[in-house]
């Protein structure tokens, strides 16, 4: 009896042994990837600098340059006066500025000879070539805010409908960062640098992307105005 008390309690030892040994392994694992994350997250946050992305595939002395600066930096100060009118929204400031100078990075590599770029893409294609690098830079969601602010998104659907030369997924932005840079971007055009929209001149504007454009346009302006 003596020996079959020592080998239940010797075997209900060892088992918790294992189960605390067990646990402790996944909460070793757990907190490796929430650091890895945390890290992560810090490495992009102290490295991100729109200015020094853009002059990687920009030449600061040129026509192009200037123009894609102007109007980001005026997306830019709108989206931020916007947002800080909006303490609710919980709005995360130093990504917006960033994606707001960054939504148009792929601009370059299409054929719009109007504002000095002779690539070979159409330019309905600059959000998701302007994705792609992002992607290629590490940058997710400023990816993201690249390849949904045409117009004021465009569907699966509407894509398909229009036979666009755009790989097949929705292009439609999602977070609330996401929806004012589309938003505060309405109001400027990279083709007359020295004019603000009204929200009359941009709802005409967006009917060639269909009324559903309008409608959420106006949608945004009574959240963010």
């Amino acid at each position: 009896n003596r020996h079959i008390r020592l080998y239940i309690k010797h075997k209900h030892i060892s088992q918790r042994s294992i189960y605390y040994q067990t646990n402790e392994l996944r909460r070793r694992h757990t907190n490796l990837k929430t650091n890895q994350i945390l890290k992560s997250n810090t490495k992009e946050a102290r490295q991100m600098n729109p200015y020094d992305i853009i002059e990687k595939y920009y030449d600061p002395g040129s026509e192009l340059y200037k123009i894609l600066v102007d109007h980001s930096e005026k997306v830019k100060e709108k989206a931020l006066t916007l947002a800080s009118r909006h303490p609710e929204l919980g709005i995360d400031m130093e990504f917006l500025a960033e994606g707001a100078m960054l939504h148009d990075i792929g601009i370059f590599m299409t054929d719009a000879p109007g504002i000095q770029c002779f690539g070979t893409h159409k330019y309905v294609e600059h959000g998701y070539l302007g994705a792609n690098l992002m992607r290629q830079e590490g940058y997710e969601r400023h990816a993201l805010v690249c390849e949904r602010h045409t117009g004021t998104g465009l569907s699966i659907d509407y894509i398909l409908l229009n036979n666009l030369p755009l790989p097949i997924r929705n292009y439609i932005p999602e977070s609330i960062e996401e929806q004012l840079i589309c938003y505060a971007d309405k109001y400027y055009s990279k083709t007359r640098l020295d004019k603000e929209f009204t929200a009359e001149e941009i709802e005409r504007k967006l009917m060639k992307w269909g009324y559903d454009g309008v409608l959420k346009f106006k949608h945004w302006k009574e959240i963010f105005e």
